[in-house]
């Protein structure tokens, strides 16, 4: 039977809490978002919703707290895809809150001027890292299910 030398072990052990503990620099990427409990239902073909009639369209929807609100992207015909509002950089800044300019298929955060393509909801500019928080979604070509 083989010997088990604890010292070793505990080396190993050491160094890679070390290694894998968090640093402690300024970017604040590593915040959570709050969760935001997310259950409701569109029509994304009705007029009130004009901006998702058509492909890479997208609309602002409101949520409940802490939610800051939900942008849902029309990918394709039947495919949407839907984000918080709230920016994955700062996300306890109060007006780090994701907007954006009539169809276009990228959205910014006026506060730390990260900026997102809702595509897949990655940064492409500024200082986050994180993508968009995402929320699932399932069309039935009439209804449209946003919820997490």
């Amino acid at each position: 039977m083989r010997r088990i030398n604890f010292k070793y072990l505990f080396l190993i052990s050491f160094f890679n809490s070390i290694i894998l503990m968090p640093s402690c620099d300024k970017n604040k990427d590593y915040d959570e978002i709050p969760f935001a409990f997310v259950n409701f239902r569109i029509n994304p073909n009705s007029s009130f919703y004009w901006r998702l009639n058509s492909t890479n369209g997208w609309e602002k929807v409101t949520a409940d707290d802490p939610s800051r609100g939900i942008i849902i992207y029309r990918l394709s015909e039947n495919e949407f895809m839907a984000y918080e509002r709230t920016c994955p950089y700062d996300p306890f800044e109060p007006e780090a809150r994701i907007n954006g300019e009539d169809f276009a298929i990228t959205v910014a955060c006026p506060t730390c001027a990260s900026e997102y393509i809702l595509l897949d909801g990655t940064p492409f500019k500024g200082p986050a890292r994180r993508p968009l928080k995402q929320y699932n979604t399932s069309y039935n070509g009439n209804s449209l299910h946003v919820f997490n």
